[in-house]
């Protein structure tokens, strides 16, 4: 049996924050406003994991009202996540995500955020595929305010 579950997250851009993405401290003059450390692309991947399983969004779990989560590495969020479908009986067969941002260039970046994301789930990096794209300077991510990011999870049930 198969599950597939579908994620979104977007947040502002700040200054006085880093920005990390996929688990990956990023050099740029803004960062990602959040309770944790605001890592929109983790964030939609976690949620596509929890949309596969039928267990709501990551706000159930980590709520930005609980202090224990405030600053806190995204990848323990999906760390955790991960455990969740494991523990219902599921394995993640691939991942697929796309992060909207019109700077800083991404791709330079995503082989190490595909690994930081297999890692914490303990999948084989070639089941995790991260792409990044623009806006062509459109919208909110065009004008630099925010960033979003999508993700689709397929899990299979254990034999």
């Amino acid at each position: 049996m198969y599950r597939i579950g579908n994620g979104y997250d977007v947040h502002r851009l700040v200054e006085g924050r880093k920005l990390i993405l996929g688990g990956v401290d990023i050099p740029h003059t803004l960062g990602l406003d959040g309770h944790s450390d605001a890592d929109a692309l983790v964030h939609a991947i976690a949620d596509a994991l929890l949309g596969a399983i039928g267990c709501g969004d990551i706000g159930k779990y980590f709520p930005d009202t609980d202090p224990k989560w405030k600053g806190v590495s995204s990848l323990i969020l999906l760390k955790e996540v991960g455990a969740m479908c494991e523990k219902r009986g599921f394995v993640i067969a691939n991942i697929d995500s796309i992060l909207a941002a019109q700077k800083p260039k991404i791709a330079p970046y995503i082989n190490e955020m595909k690994k930081n994301i297999a890692d914490v789930l303990g999948v084989d990096q070639e089941r995790v595929n991260v792409k990044a794209t623009t806006t062509e300077s459109l919208g909110y991510v065009g004008r630099e305010e925010g960033m979003a990011a999508y993700a689709v999870a397929l899990l299979q049930r254990k034999n």
